[in-house]
């Protein structure tokens, strides 16, 4: 049985009110007291009509699982109860079906929860959407911009511990479909005063402590830094840790976010190097000199952090230097340059760190916005996601606050006017006549900036942002390219001597801009609201929210929304939640949906006044007249309840007794199925009883005639048998005494023969004993004789000669056994016989040696010009590649045929046969990767002895034709695949398209044969570059090749993917 769906509304079991336009009576009191009750029971979204009012609980609730996205997603916006789900679900739904740009405005103080509260704006809106690889990808990049920006521009304040400390407003772009297709970042306002000096009890920008907490030792070796917060002055020591935050797991996701995002491994680093040069910034201090003409400079104290700083970008030491202790101002065409005292350079210094380190946030948001950005250009529906800083009240507020108030306040501007317009809207929609309505309006205060004090010390110092001239030429000087593209202005070619906009113009400007873009979309409001001051849970401090709900004019949005009719609905629904109050509309209305609810309103005699049927929808003037309905509904639901449990009941009892008839029916029917089956099984094994009988009976009688007759048989067969046996037996026993005879005569015999020659063959030993002796004797006895004659002859010289004798004949068997082992004539032949004298093991050696070079001589001298050619090819190959690339060991054994195509010989390339006049050195089909989308195409590359050429495969057209001198780099990776890019010279012919990337199954003779005839032909060694991830030059962008092993679906074959603009994927098997 399937699931029914269960209609529920916002007006079902409701705690307090859900949507304050019902709320009565209309009071302060009663507004403050509604928000309460709701929040004591966890209730922290409520409704001013279509505005969501959100509280802060400060803590995790079971709010926000996927299931809850599915219970919102396509429903009614009053259908459920108040959740910001459902104004995500609304905004969504009428950007996707009615093609309305949509923008959701996410305002309140400090601490209330607009940064979370926009996190679930986008997380909702990411699991409604479409879905798929390149849509997941979008989405992934979108939400995991969330963690690098808030690293980078969020802080803990005494009100929040992850306050955003700049103003971020998302566009997300979407297809036809609904699809995410990229997005778009505007920041605004980084509070970049934190950098160098942050209020009692609070934090620096997050990253700071993120790198020194979760940095590798090898990163902070590469940063220079250390891990105790406590040696930068920039960072607030007694508030560096955070309760319940973990800084070193934030830097694990924020590098992974930026992974995501799609910054490169050197961006990523480059982006640390100006975070670590920021910190040492503040460790830089000042003592004071007094020079000849008695004017005060200032000297560094310690040049160390100075040095250090200047190694992580590539500064000049000495330029850094003294452009902390000098000033150059430029008027026309003079130059004045003038001495920095202490407090300059403290205010250089720290000028100097605000803006690298703002500067940096911009950047950070202009490369994600490069990567999030929408690939296609068809029409796009954008909704707008604003999060910005609320209002702040501090006991000391700056020009930081003066601005961000004023921002608020327009925000608060633009909210009335457009909460107005679309209430007028909707009542000249209907039909309803527009009376006007009395509010607050808050322009007067939009030009006051609110009545609030100032601390206008240093109010024209931060509005002015002004960096000297000298520290910004000297940061364009560094060879740290990010830090040089941060400056454009230190470029003495594009001196411009105009002062630059305030801060506070430029501000204006950009909430100007802001103002009019979010006039062009659909509004939707999410009002948040800080419970209390001490960021905890279950605390409502009704002081705190009435301010808040004061200045934020929620009662005026009230009164507007209420100033006419305070309740509205669709009549659809209207008639199917209170359809049953009347018996004409009850169960089903047949008619249309308008005459039903006025058939109803009729029925249940409410007075005219208090209700309004016009076009589409019914307006309700009093809330109370909506609870009158409620309480009917809810006792005409209870009557209800009982007829159905009354009807449940008797049809549940019919059915039970038709099932028990029935069930009685069919046991009957079995049983006396059962029973005649049963006598008739009975009957049937009776008759094969008594039949089994008769024919046992039967066989047995049949069976004792047969053994009779067989034992008859048997008895003559057993008589004859034994008389044979008898005359046998008595044969046998004469043949074996016959034989006992013989064999006693022949024993007899050989044991005297034996005997015999036994005897024999010891006389002869005894003789051949006394023979022997007697040679032995006669033997020694000459030996004697001769030695005494000669005895005088030997003496002197006997041990020399019989030394170069022994070793005239060693070496005389050493040669002729070494002339029967010799090895083979083969060079790689590595068998040699071993050593048979340790005195030999010198000439050993050399002969081995002298044997080698023989044989390779011999080798040698067998080799025609082309086959030393090729060995020539084979043994550059080793040097380029052995040990380098995975794929050379596969290459040794294949001989280099360099024509792999015979173009003479096919007449399809009969053109290009006639188009190249050269010797061709290569002719392959190679796979020529696409720049776009990483797909493969087949391509012939050919090699002559001056150019290069590409040519179409079918048609045999030549595509791309390079001279050999604008060929500057070939790159590959170290693993065991054929991809290679060919890179071109930059401002040549040929690099107009950029560099060039194949796959071969023959890259190693490839590379080799155009590594020497380049060489031949510009007397220039090729660049071969091996590694795992390197730059190519498509068209205008760098993209990153990086090699990553991975399992295939289509086998062994490498494959080639375009992850993002700026990296392309190679997975090697």
């Amino acid at each position: 049985m399937a699931k029914m769906e269960v209609k529920t509304s916002l007006l079902d079991n409701m705690i307090g009110v859900g949507d304050m336009v019902l709320l009565e009576p209309l009071s302060e009191e009663s507004f403050i007291s509604n928000l309460k009750q709701r929040f004591d029971h966890s209730e922290i979204y409520t409704y001013i009509g279509s505005v969501v009012i959100s509280i802060n609980p400060y803590r995790s609730l079971p709010i926000y699982s996927p299931d809850k996205v599915e219970e919102y997603r396509n429903r009614n916006f009053y259908e459920l109860r108040p959740h910001i789900f459902a104004l995500s679900d609304e905004a969504y739904r009428s950007l996707r079906d009615q093609d309305k740009d949509q923008c959701i405005l996410i305002t309140g103080e400090s601490g209330a929860g607009k940064t979370e509260a926009s996190k679930l704006v986008m997380s909702y809106v990411a699991a409604v959407c479409g879905k798929g690889a390149e849509v997941n990808q979008v989405k992934e990049q979108l939400l995991q911009s969330n963690p690098v920006l808030e690293a980078f521009g969020n802080a803990k304040t005494v009100r929040n511990d992850n306050s955003s400390r700049f103003g971020k407003y998302m566009d997300i772009e979407f297809d036809f479909k609904g699809d995410p297709l990229g997005g778009v970042i505007s920041n605004y306002l980084l509070e970049k005063s934190r950098v160098v000096k942050q209020p009692r009890g609070e934090r620096n920008f997050h990253i700071f402590y993120q790198i020194l907490s979760g940095g590798s030792e090898d990163l902070l070796e590469k940063l220079k830094l250390e891990r105790d917060f406590n040696q930068y002055n920039y960072l607030s020591l007694g508030s560096a840790i955070v309760s319940g935050v973990d800084d070193a797991a934030n830097f694990r996701t924020v590098r992974n976010a930026m992974q995501i995002v799609g910054f490169m491994e050197h961006e990523t680093q480059s982006v640390f190097e100006v975070v670590a040069a920021v910190l040492k910034l503040g460790n830089i201090e000042f003592k004071p000199e007094s020079r000849v003409n008695g004017l005060d400079e200032s000297k560094i104290k310690d040049k160390n952090e100075l040095k250090e700083i200047c190694e992580l970008t590539g500064i000049d030491q000495s330029v850094l230097e003294r452009a902390f202790s000098f000033r150059t101002v430029e008027a026309k065409q003079e130059k004045v340059s003038t001495t920095l005292n202490v407090a300059q350079a403290y205010y250089a210094r720290d000028a100097l760190a605000k803006n690298l380190y703002s500067r940096l946030f911009s950047w950070l948001v202009s490369r994600i916005n490069e990567s999030i950005k929408a690939q296609t250009k068809v029409r796009k529906k954008v909704m707008g996601v604003l999060d910005i800083y609320g209002f702040e009240i501090f006991e000391e507020n700056s020009f930081e606050q003066f601005i961000i108030n004023y921002c608020n306040e327009k925000l608060q501007q633009i909210f009335i006017e457009l909460t107005l317009k679309e209430e007028q809207e909707e009542y000249i929609r209907e039909g309803i006549e527009w009376t006007h309505i009395e509010y607050f309006n808050n322009a007067i205060i939009c030009d006051l900036i609110e009545n609030v004090m100032y601390q206008v010390e240093g109010f024209v110092d931060k509005n002015n942002d002004l960096l000297y001239r000298d520290l910004s030429q000297a940061m364009w000087k560094a060879n740290h390219s990010l830090i040089k593209a941060l400056f454009p202005e230190g470029n003495p070619a594009k001196i411009n001597l105009k002062r630059p906009p305030t801060a506070g113009s430029q501000f204006k400007s950009s909430v100007a801009t802001l103002m009019k873009n979010l006039q062009t979309k659909n509004p939707n409001y999410i009002r948040c609201i800080k419970p209390n001051d001490k960021k905890a849970a279950h605390i409502f401090n009704e002081a705190l929210v009435c301010h808040q709900v004061r200045y934020l004019g929620l009662l005026e949005n009230v009164r507007v929304r209420r100033a006419g009719y305070a309740f509205r609905q669709l009549y659809e629904p209207c008639l199917e939640r209170y359809k049953m109050l009347c018996k004409q509309t009850w169960p089903h209305w047949k008619g249309p949906a308008r005459a039903g609810v006025e058939v109803l309103f009729g029925e249940l005699e409410i007075p005219e006044e208090e209700f309004s049927l016009c076009r589409s929808k019914i307006f309700i003037r009093n809330p109370r007249t909506l609870f009158t309905l409620e309480d009917l509904r809810k006792q005409r639901l209870e009557d209800l309840a009982t007829l159905i449990q009354k009807i449940y009941r008797g049809w549940k009892c019919r059915t039970h007794f038709l099932l028990m008839k029935k069930g009685q029916i069919v046991i009957a029917a079995w049983y006396r199925r059962y029973a005649q089956q049963k006598k008739y099984q009975q009957t049937k094994s009776s008759a094969i009883i008594v039949q089994s009988y008769i024919r046992g009976w039967k066989a047995r009688k049949l069976l004792c005639e047969l053994k009779h007759q067989k034992r008859c048989e048997e008895a003559v067969t057993t008589i004859a048998a034994y008389w044979h046996g008898a005359q046998a037996r008595g044969e046998l026993r004469r043949l074996k005494e016959e034989a006992r005879n013989k064999l006693a005569i022949a024993v007899i015999w050989s044991y005297w023969l034996g005997f015999k020659a036994r005897r024999e063959l010891k006389r002869l030993k005894e003789e051949a004993r006394r023979k022997h002796a007697v040679a032995v004797i006669w033997a020694y006895w000459l030996g004697l004789k001769v030695r005494r004659e000669y005895r005088k002859f030997f003496r002197a010289n006997a041990g020399k000669k019989i030394y170069e004798f022994i070793l005239q004949k060693l070496m005389q068997k050493y040669f002729l056994e070494m002339k029967n082992k010799m090895p083979s004539l083969s060079p790689v032949d590595k068998n040699w016989p071993a050593r048979p004298y340790l005195f030999l093991d010198s000439t050993h050696k050399e002969l081995k040696r002298i044997f080698h070079l023989w044989r390779c001589k011999k080798y040698r001298d067998q080799f025609t010009d082309q086959k030393k050619l090729i060995y020539e090819e084979k043994l550059e190959a080793s040097e380029l590649f052995k040990d380098k690339k995975a794929l050379y060991p596969a290459s040794v054994g294949q001989p280099f045929q360099g024509a792999y195509l015979e173009i003479s010989k096919n007449p399809k390339y009969k053109k290009l046969k006639d188009a190249v006049e050269e010797k061709i050195i290569i002719a392959e089909i190679v796979k020529k990767i696409n720049r776009a989308n990483g797909k493969c195409s087949a391509r012939i590359f050919l090699l002559t002895k001056n150019n290069l050429l590409v040519a179409d495969q079918k048609s045999g057209q030549i595509k791309s034709e390079v001279p050999l001198g604008d060929v500057i780099k070939v790159s590959m990776s170290s693993q065991n695949d054929g991809f290679f890019a060919v890179h071109l010279k930059e401002g040549s012919g040929a690099a107009g398209k950029g560099d060039f990337l194949f796959s071969s199954d023959h890259l190693i003779e490839m590379a080799t044969k155009l590594y020497r005839t380049t060489l031949s032909q510009t007397k220039q060694k090729l660049d071969i570059e091996i590694s795992d991830e390197f730059l190519v030059q498509f068209r205008q962008d760098k993209v990153c090749v990086k090699f990553v092993r991975g399992n295939q679906k289509n086998g062994n074959i490498p494959t080639c993917k375009r992850k993002t603009n700026r990296l392309l994927e190679v997975a090697v098997p």
